[in-house]
C-alpha cells in the first residue's frame, strides 16, 4: 500500500488499484523487497520494470503479454488483430526453426520440437507479439529497465511465482510456465545472461486464436500475480553511487550474434502481417 511503512496483507486487487508505494532510493526498494521475500517464503520473486503504469477499465494494473495488448489509445483488443498476431507468430516460428536447421546450430532439435522455446526467442528479440511476458530475477535490472523512459515516475512490480527448476518450469496447479532465457538462447547471445531474463506463460499454452477466445481478457493478465507495486523518480532514485543504474548500452549489448541476425530478418519478413 502507498501509505504503509511495512508490508501489509492485502488482496491482489488492492495492490493493483493502489498508486504504488513510493521509494526514494534503490537501497530502500531492496529492503522492501527483502521483507516481501521473507513473508512469501513459499514463492520466488520475479520483477518487471516499466516507465508507466497501464490500467484496465477497472483501474487495475495490467501486465498482459504482447499478443493480448490493445493498441495505444484503444480500450479493447479486436478479434481480427489477435488473429493477425497469431498468424505472424506462426510464420515467425516456422522461419526460426528453419533458420536453426539451415545453420546446423546446437539446440535445433529442441527449437523444432518445443513451441515455448520458439516463443521465448521471438519474444526476447522483439520479433513479434507472443503470449509471454518478460520479467527478470534481478531487482536492479528491472529497476534499470523502468528508468529507460526518462520519465519523472517509473514503476517496479514484484510477482510471486512457484519454485523455479530447470530451463522450463511448468506448474499445472498455478497455471503457469516459467522459462529461464539463459538456458534457451545460445551462449553467443549475451543479452539473456546480462538481463537475467525469464518469461512467464500460461499453462497450458495458448496455441491459437480459437483457444485464446475461450478466456476472458482478465484471465490473460499476469497482473494477477503482483504482490507489490512500487514507484520512484529515476532522477533521484539512483543517487547512491554504490548502486548505479545499469546503462542502456549494457542492457542491450551491441554485439551482433547469429541469432540476432536471424531474428532481425524474421522480424522484417513478418512485419507486413501485423499492419
Amino acid at each position: 500500500m502507498s501509505t504503509a511503512t511495512e508490508a501489509l496483507e492485502v488482496t491482489n486487487t488492492k495492490v493493483r488499484a493502489d498508486p504504488g508505494y513510493f521509494v526514494d532510493s534503490y537501497p530502500t526498494l531492496a529492503s522492501k523487497v527483502a521483507e516481501l521475500q521473507w513473508r512469501n517464503r513459499a514463492h520466488v520473486m520475479l520483477f518487471r520494470g516499466q516507465a508507466g503504469d497501464y490500467l484496465s477499465t477497472k483501474h487495475l494494473t495490467m501486465l498482459r503479454p504482447t499478443i493480448f495488448r490493445a493498441p495505444p489509445a484503444k480500450k479493447t483488443l479486436a478479434k481480427g488483430l489477435v488473429e493477425k498476431r497469431f498468424k505472424a507468430l506462426d510464420e515467425a516460428e516456422a522461419a526460426l526453426s528453419d533458420g536453426y536447421d539451415a545453420k546446423k546450430r546446437l539446440g535445433r532439435q529442441r527449437v523444432a520440437r518445443e513451441r515455448l522455446l520458439r516463443w521465448s526467442i521471438l519474444q526476447h528479440y522483439e520479433v513479434c507479439p507472443t503470449p509471454l511476458l518478460d520479467v527478470s530475477q534481478s531487482l536492479r535490472i528491472a529497476a534499470s529497465f523502468a528508468s529507460l523512459g526518462k520519465t519523472r515516475e517509473a514503476y517496479l512490480y514484484v510477482l510471486a511465482v512457484p519454485n523455479i527448476s530447470g530451463a522450463i518450469t511448468a506448474n499445472a496447479e498455478s497455471g503457469l510456465q516459467i522459462v529461464r532465457l539463459s538456458s534457451v538462447c545460445p551462449p553467443s547471445a549475451l543479452r539473456p545472461h546480462i538481463q537475467e531474463g525469464y518469461l512467464l506463460g500460461e499453462y497450458p499454452e495458448m496455441i491459437g486464436v480459437a483457444q485464446a477466445l475461450k478466456y476472458d481478457h482478465y484471465e490473460m493478465d499476469f497482473g494477477r500475480r503482483i504482490v507489490a507495486k512500487f514507484r520512484f523518480n529515476p532522477a533521484t532514485f539512483w543517487a547512491n553511487d554504490a548502486f548505479p543504474v545499469v546503462p542502456e548500452a549494457a542492457l542491450y549489448p551491441p554485439t551482433k550474434d547469429w541469432l540476432q541476425e536471424l531474428t532481425d530478418k524474421i522480424k522484417a519478413d513478418v512485419a507486413p502481417l501485423l499492419t
